[in-house]
């Protein structure tokens, strides 16, 4: 068994590929590590690329897209190591790029997932918006980084250089135990994509491991690679599986209260939305709620069994107050004016 698998999940990336995976080859020799490229039914001609200039990759085909979270599953199924890497296809990595992480990971059989730290291809002195320097969540579940809140990402100025404790690791260059990815069964496939790797990141919470952030570690993200920020597909996506994750793993006592509150939330936004005439994004937030209430059934079942194992559900990590309230009434724009 090989010690890392570096897995790259591809879906007509045929020019992300060509642009971004001479890094990964070249910065990823060693005989510790292996190349993979799972290719989710692309119907470019990625493969016959791959197949024609990287015939030291191998490549696990799948016969249709299955999306991130099902494509990682079931390409990782056919991957025997002990660490998993789910690395973007547009994301450029530098030299020595994996043994840091790897080493703290096998001096602290705590943690459970890291990250780098990822910083914008375009705008190089820039953190990325897909996870900059950590990711965290407020009480409400909305999402930031250390480096990122909202659209707002910060200049580098080593800043966030220090090691930390985060509640989530991104899924663009995603390092985890292979085992622990296993017996959680992965990323949750109803997901699709987005916020996937949130969810994964708070199933290993509960049951008291650590996720880091380890930013002596610098990637580059080109972002947007498969689905544009400016999406409605993607905010659908992003507003749905955020309700289903909070459903998922919020202890009991907190789940009612939080949902609610949270949709009160979601509806101003949603108005904010058309009062911009913004219709497409207005109908994206409204659509995510109902599809929320359908799925409700089925994620009862996956709470219940979740809950039965939770080992922990008090986080440092999670912010206590509204990271909406700071940012657009206080005015905090950096994570280095939130307080925990």
């Amino acid at each position: 068994m090989i010690k890392t698998a570096i897995a790259i999940l591809n879906w007509n990336g045929k020019d992300f590929l060509k642009t971004f995976l001479p890094s990964v080859v070249k910065f990823s020799n060693s005989s510790e590590n292996k190349i993979f490229v799972i290719d989710n039914g692309s119907e470019d001609d990625s493969v016959e690329f791959l197949k024609e200039n990287y015939k030291n990759i191998t490549l696990i085909l799948l016969e249709k897209n299955y999306g991130f979270a099902e494509g990682y599953n079931k390409g990782l199924s056919k991957i025997e190591a002990k660490y998993f890497i789910l690395l973007n296809s547009d994301l450029e990595v530098t030299k020595n790029w994996i043994k840091p992480i790897i080493d703290f990971m096998d001096e602290n059989e705590d943690v459970a997932a890291c990250m780098p730290k990822i910083k914008s291809y375009h705008f190089r002195e820039n953190f990325e918006y897909a996870g900059a320097s950590g990711g965290f969540i407020d009480k409400f579940g909305y999402p930031f980084c250390r480096g990122r809140i909202f659209e707002i990402t910060e200049k580098d100025n080593g800043q966030y250089d220090k090691k930390i404790e985060v509640f989530w690791a991104s899924g663009a260059c995603f390092f985890i135990r292979s085992n622990l990815y296993n017996s959680l069964g992965g990323l949750d496939k109803d997901f699709f994509a987005h916020m996937e790797e949130i969810d994964l990141c708070w199933r290993l919470k509960n049951l008291n491991y650590k996720i880091m952030c380890i930013p002596e570690v610098e990637v580059f993200h080109f972002g947007g690679g498969t689905m544009p920020k400016t999406s409605s597909r993607k905010l659908y996506l992003n507003f749905r599986n955020n309700l289903l994750m909070m459903y998922k793993n919020l202890p009991e006592k907190k789940l009612i209260s939080i949902l609610i509150k949270r949709m009160l939330l979601d509806g101003i936004s949603a108005l904010m939305f058309l009062f911009k005439l913004e219709f497409s994004y207005f109908f994206a937030v409204f659509k995510a709620h109902i599809s929320f209430y359908k799925m409700i059934k089925k994620f009862k079942k996956k709470r219940q069994f979740l809950q039965k194992k939770v080992l922990k559900n008090n986080h440092k990590t999670v912010y206590k107050k509204s990271i909406v309230f700071d940012f657009f009434i206080k005015r905090k724009k950096s994570f280095s004016k939130i307080i925990f």
